[in-house]
């Protein structure tokens, strides 16, 4: 990965102040650490994400979970293993109806609100002097002044390989699926009365083998072929997979044109220009009409911050996906135009749902579960260019908050048990959340982090334009009163990403 050239650079706030709640609307309930992200590599944000932290623009944070009013837990779902739920092929269905005959639905969307904009979390503007040294640090000292740590390089290499968690079952169930590539076991021998006779089949197959075994006794009747044997149906038992749905929910001659279109998020990318003026006016009418917004709110300014202003920076790799990694706008045009756009950044190990915005004309479509098994579809077709990239991020599941547990119904998934930042299967999780807002899911009570910091003096610091470990910081700052706060930042942030990321020191 191109990572070994690449700095994350960050500031950080600390957390002791409380914010008004998105979702429970509470003034100072909301917890978060925080920090400012001037860029930042693809890597070393799945490893944030894998440790519960989440960006909105350029600020990164993470709920103090066991102070915050809505603890708010990273949820994963295994994009390979994915089958929908009988109301995801309601909503296909839907889609489809409204495609090839132009009628949509009465009534509202299914309840299924979108993160809102994370204003609550109290992101602060970034130093003036940071955002200079920041594109002019002298990163070529960092060799001079860090003899006596690892090479950046040997640590980067060591964690694009590794997996991004620490739990052992899911990575290994992800290996698994690598050769077969397919989303469902075959079907198992008919197991009646009889264990000897073939498993049942649908009339429609077997109707279909009558009409084929008719046509070739025709064939050896008419001396076409006389050694023709009957050939099986071809259609099998084996249930539909996600894409069959999606298919199936495009059909041909139709009122409608779809197209879902992904665009960087680049103003070097002309696609991206073209359309920006269209995806601000569409945002700016989504969040007045779905999230009660001001004009002010929405404007082409908190736009920018919010959904195109992205730390990260693009990369490629040679067994990465082909569009690469990093920020980008996935635009579903119906008949040319833009009426809806979902956010996501494309990450080592997977696709991270950001935001999604949408004309308020068609929220009765369940665009915002539309865009999601999209998404998912989306995440396994770049598992076959990228093995390792195979899960699919819904951002935070929070359990307190009712109209948010819609994320809990895109099985299998995982949350990220808060204190051994381990995966656990959602369904043993639900239990404990159900009796309390705050819960620690691994069950070993001997388990804990295991990225924990160890060495503070071996994280990396940007000061004066040089970047060096926080030893040699301190003994060229004697007398530095700030180790309490980036003790803080390394043990949020992790032993292994602390002596990558710079942390920025005024």
């Amino acid at each position: 990965m191109a990572g070994n050239k690449s700095y994350t650079i960050v500031e950080y706030f600390g957390g002791d102040d409380g914010y008004r709640c998105g979702y429970c609307k509470n003034e100072k309930g909301n917890f978060s650490h925080g920090m400012w992200s001037h860029t930042m590599t693809v890597q070393d944000y799945q490893d944030l994400i894998d440790r519960g932290w989440r960006r909105s623009g350029k600020y990164v944070y993470k709920p103090i979970m066991n102070k915050t009013c809505c603890p708010q837990y990273t949820i994963r779902c295994h994009a390979l293993k994915f089958q929908p739920s009988k109301s995801h092929k309601k909503i296909l269905k839907k889609i489809s109806k409204f495609i090839s005959k132009g009628e949509l639905p009465k009534g509202q969307e299914d309840g299924e609100p979108m993160d809102s904009v994370c204003e609550e979390t109290g992101p602060r503007e970034p130093s003036k002097v940071c955002q200079a040294e920041a594109k002019c640090a002298a990163i070529t000292d960092v060799q001079t002044e860090i003899s006596e740590r690892p090479a950046i390089t040997e640590v980067q290499t060591e964690e694009a390989d590794a997996a991004p968690t620490t739990s052992e079952t899911p990575r290994k169930d992800a290996e698994s699926l690598l050769d077969g590539r397919t989303t469902a076991a075959a079907p198992k021998p008919g197991m009646g009365v009889d264990p000897n006779r073939p498993p049942c089949r649908k009339a429609k197959d077997l109707r279909k083998e009558r009409r084929l075994q008719k046509e070739q006794m025709r064939q050896h009747t008419d001396g076409v072929s006389s050694i023709v044997a009957p050939t099986p149906p071809t259609h099998t038992n084996q249930p539909k997979t996600l894409e069959d749905f999606i298919d199936e929910s495009l059909p041909d001659n139709t009122s409608h044109c779809l197209e879902v279109r992904l665009v960087p998020v680049s103003f070097e990318d002309p696609q991206f220009t073209a359309s920006y003026q269209q995806s601000v006016a569409l945002y700016a009418r989504y969040q007045m009409a779905i999230h009660g917004d001001d004009a002010s709110e929405c404007s082409e300014s908190e736009f920018r911050r919010f959904l195109c202003d992205s730390p990260l920076e693009a990369e490629s790799s040679p067994d990465g996906p082909e569009m690469g990694y990093g920020s980008f706008h996935q635009q579903y045009l119906l008949d040319g135009r833009i009426v809806a756009v979902g956010v996501i950044d494309i990450l080592p190990t997977c696709v991270s749902s950001v935001y999604l915005y949408y004309h308020p004309e068609f929220a009765s479509l369940s665009l915002g579960s539309y865009s999601a098994l999209r998404e998912i579809s989306f995440t396994r077709q770049l598992q076959k260019q990228s093995p390792k990239l195979s899960y699919y991020y819904l951002g935070f599941y929070i359990h307190s908050c009712p109209k948010m547990r819609y994320k809990g119904q895109y099985r299998p998934s995982d949350l990220l048990c808060p204190e051994t930042y381990m995966w656990v299967p959602i369904e043993r999780c639900l239990p404990q959340l159900e009796n309390s807002r705050y819960a620690r899911f691994s069950q070993d009570p001997d388990a804990g982090d295991a990225r924990l910091l160890k060495d503070v003096g071996r994280a990396l610091v940007l000061y004066r334009r040089t970047v060096m470990p926080y030893a040699a910081y301190t003994r060229k700052r004697k007398g530095s009163s700030d180790e309490t706060e980036v003790q803080q930042y390394a043990g949020l942030v992790g032993q292994d990403c602390a002596e990558r990321i710079l942390l920025y020191r005024a």
